[in-house]
């Protein structure tokens, strides 16, 4: 399977998962917090480490199924997976600093150009 078809595939499957997942969550509890984005983010996490790690060990994934599975599936399932596993990969590495800089700018970039859509939005 090529990369493409394996990304496509990927991100089509990943994208139908965080829709079911994250209206199913809503349904069940309600929308008073974000609970369906909190299962998708968390799951999501836990599938891209178990992928991490399953293709660095056990089950060595080509390419082509590190595309689909992660790249595809978790790219469109939750970015946010991909964001804690680059992180994690500058902590393993010894960059804890660059780890923390990490978690700031993007959280701290991420609000700030939200709210500057958000202006540019109501002009």
């Amino acid at each position: 399977m090529s990369a493409l078809i394996g990304l496509t595939l990927g991100s089509i499957a990943g994208g139908f998962a965080r829709y079911f997942l994250a209206g199913g969550m809503y349904r069940a509890v309600g929308t008073g917090f974000p609970y369906g984005t909190l299962a998708v983010n968390v799951s999501g996490c836990f599938l891209i480490g178990l992928f991490d790690s399953l293709a660095q060990g056990k089950l060595p994934l080509t390419h082509e199924a590190r595309i689909l599975l992660m790249t595809g599936f978790c790219g469109a399932f939750t970015t946010f997976s991909a964001f804690i596993l680059e992180t994690s990969n500058l902590i393993k590495a010894g960059e804890g600093a660059r780890a923390a800089g990490n978690i700031a700018a993007s959280l701290v970039l991420g609000f700030l150009f939200f709210k500057l859509g958000d202006l540019l939005g109501r002009v």
